[in-house]
């Protein structure tokens, strides 16, 4: 049985969040002198003498219309590194609890718990990069208070079997997290529309893939308002600032846009998978369900540094488990591939 209550660690229950100006006042004035800002200005010719509003209520509305989510339900965070981070804090005592993670997947889930001194289980991904399921509640113990489950999963690019997820949460008396960092170029549909279904359940998204924010750094959090309510009491009061809420909402307008950008890089990812089929030393090109693919070749290291020396830049992911000769490749412009497929002719 989930009970948020006994997760939550104990001196967050307790907690006595700062109290911004911008917090203690939410009426309408014409003039501002209880946050000790300079009243003069800023040498730049936008306003940023000013806090940014601390709870990002514009930005979090205009996502709610995209998502159909309220906005209470919304956490934006710097990036999705403090998401995972605000999570450790709130729910992990360190020296004490433990969370799983699935390699092959993102590194921040690990480094995240090793700066915050709370103890990583890991439970490989088996056949096809999928979850095992079996092998992660059967790891589960009484001091496990979350789950990180990335899919698309990076950085081998497939979906996890939704039902097999759906067992892990219903099962599992902890947090679930979703990371969907990649969702926006996959055919499975969002975990955000299960959040009332489950109220342990975390979503996380992004808008550095699909939208191109990656400069920004604006991750986002979908949860129940119990979960998203402690995410605002741990955070700094403020997380976002006014540059990056102002340029978040102006490109959210643009959501054609960004369906052709999404819509091209699928199809100039399938032309190159078709093309590595081309070369002798690719051995195998895993399903994607991302803007990248992951390629299993006779030798990584020699292609990886061939590639840099040219100027072009891909990952080697041969350390990572079950990813021995592997490299992952981003989907590029036209040009771009068309320069990496020129390069992958001339070699050897």
């Amino acid at each position: 049985m989930f009970d948020l209550n006994t997760l939550v660690r104990d001196n967050i229950k307790t907690l006595k969040p700062y109290s911004s100006a911008r917090h203690e006042f939410t009426g309408k004035a014409s003039v501002f002198l209880d946050a000790n800002e300079n009243a003069y200005g800023s040498p730049l010719p936008e306003k940023f003498n000013r806090y940014p509003d601390p709870l990002q209520w514009q930005l979090k509305f205009q996502l709610a219309r995209i998502k159909g989510v309220p906005a209470e339900n919304i956490f934006v965070g710097n990036g999705s590194d403090e998401v995972i981070d605000l999570a450790y804090r709130i729910f992990c005592n360190p020296a004490k609890d433990n969370v799983i993670i699935c390699p092959p997947t993102y590194g921040m889930y690990e480094v995240s718990g090793d700066i915050n001194d709370v103890a990583i289980k890991k439970v490989n991904l088996i056949n096809n990069f999928q979850l095992d399921v079996e092998g992660i509640l059967a790891t589960v113990d009484a001091n496990t208070k979350l789950i990180f489950i990335c899919s698309p999963n990076n950085p081998t690019g497939n979906n996890m079997r939704r039902e097999d997820v759906e067992i892990i949460l219903n099962n599992f008396s902890g947090i679930v997290i979703i990371d969907e960092a990649y969702i926006n170029y996959s055919k499975q549909k969002t975990f955000i529309q299960e959040l009332i279904e489950y109220p342990n359940l975390v979503v996380m998204q992004t808008l550095s893939k699909a939208w191109g924010l990656a400069a920004l750094r604006l991750g986002l959090c979908y949860a129940s308002m119990d979960i998203i309510d402690l995410f605002n009491k741990v955070k700094p009061p403020y997380n976002i600032n006014d540059a990056s809420q102002q340029l978040a909402l102006e490109a959210l307008q643009n959501t054609e846009l960004v369906n052709e950008w999404i819509t091209a890089a699928v199809l100039q990812k399938e032309m190159l998978i078709k093309e590595m089929g081309n070369f002798t030393f690719v051995e195998t090109v895993y399903p994607s369900d991302a803007n990248f693919f992951l390629m299993k070749i006779n030798n990584a290291a020699d292609l990886y540094t061939y590639l840099s020396d040219h100027e072009v830049v891909v990952r080697n992911r041969s350390k990572e488990p079950g990813c021995e000769n592997c490299l992952r490749i981003t989907i590029g412009t036209p040009e771009e591939n068309q320069q990496l497929l020129n390069l992958l002719k001339s070699y050897k």
